[in-house]
């Protein structure tokens, strides 16, 4: 496994880390016991970032992770979040940044982890009913008491960015970044770069689809959230899915699969840049792997690019309800 530096002053970690989020839903029936060999066969092959958040199954998650790293003695860098309130049931959402939230969803973080610090912690989706600087002040105060170790913030404006920033560095932003999703190129990253903040795309292979796996809706589950999404829904679903056809093909021509593709074209757009693939399957574990070892030419990456226009794309990334706190 290749390393990359997390932001200009960050640590260094893996160049692609595991996302854990669909271990415990959102994407159908889990394992526990089929997740937690996952997550230690992630560590064994060189991942050493994981990312996971306390809304995720409702905190489930974080414990999930915890358990997995009760049989594991090496490294590892754990990123979570918090801001997101959600109850159970309903796909619905409310945003929390208040300073005395802050705190005690980072004490709650740590319980269900059993860590005494959070590596790298995460305002999930900015409040904008609180001043940020208030948000990330409390996150400050977390560092110097020593809770936590970097701040990131996610899916949040490039003027937002900068305000926390100047609150205190941020070492990471994450937002949804892949071949077909590619807004954050023209204000975004540049914003992060020009801070010195590392960026974490997360969804990288536009929740699956990327992979050319996915040829018919009705092979998901039924509580599977890609089939609320507008991308995967009807004329959306074929056109896309046209999309990737050309990517399988160009991946036929000049080797690998069409995700190993995927995630090449992106760990090439720079090296601040560490995507955070999920998966619940040691197969797709593997593909993921053996992408930062994928070395495409220019006209390579050129290909790729045109084969999944940003223009191209149809259909908003999530439901209605789940754009709140988006570009806060």
């Amino acid at each position: 496994m290749k390393t990359r530096r997390l932001g200009a002053n960050g640590p260094e970690v893996s160049a692609i880390g595991l996302g854990c989020m669909g271990m415990s839903e959102f994407y159908g029936k889990s394992d526990d016991e089929a997740s937690k060999r996952l997550i230690l066969e992630a560590l064994a092959n060189g991942i050493t970032m994981l990312d996971t958040a306390d809304t995720y199954g409702h905190g489930h998650n974080e414990q999930l992770v915890a358990s997995a790293l009760k049989q594991w003695t090496g490294d590892v860098f754990i990123a979570t979040k918090f801001g997101i309130c959600r109850k159970k049931g309903p796909y619905e959402r409310t945003i929390n940044g208040r300073p005395e939230y802050v705190r005690q969803a980072a004490e709650n973080s740590l319980k269900r982890l059993g860590r005494d610090i959070i590596d790298l912690y995460y305002i999930h989706r900015v409040d904008t009913t609180v001043p940020v600087e208030d948000t990330v002040g409390a996150m400050s105060d977390l560092v110097r008491q020593g809770k936590i170790r970097y701040l990131g913030i996610s899916e949040a404006s490039p003027a937002t960015i900068r305000k926390a920033h100047a609150v205190h560095p941020l070492t990471a932003v994450q937002s949804e970044y892949s071949l077909w999703t590619r807004r954050v190129e023209k204000e975004i990253l540049p914003a992060a770069r020009d801070l010195g903040i590392g960026f974490v795309p997360y969804s990288p292979l536009g929740r699956g689809f990327l992979s050319g796996r996915i040829n018919d809706m009705n092979e998901l589950e039924d509580n599977d959230f890609r089939k609320k999404n507008p991308r995967f829904q009807e004329d959306n679903f074929v056109l896309n899915r046209n999309l990737v056809r050309k990517l399988e093909t160009i991946a036929g021509r000049i080797g690998g699969t069409a995700a190993q593709l995927a995630l090449a074209w992106l760990l090439s757009q720079g090296d601040d840049i560490v995507p955070i693939p999920g998966t619940r399957r040691k197969t797709y574990l593997m593909e993921n792997i053996e992408a930062v070892n994928v070395s495409l030419a220019e006209e390579d990456l050129a290909w790729i690019a045109s084969a999944i226009p940003p223009d191209m794309v149809r259909g908003n990334r999530y439901p209605e309800t789940g754009m709140i706190g988006i570009d806060g």
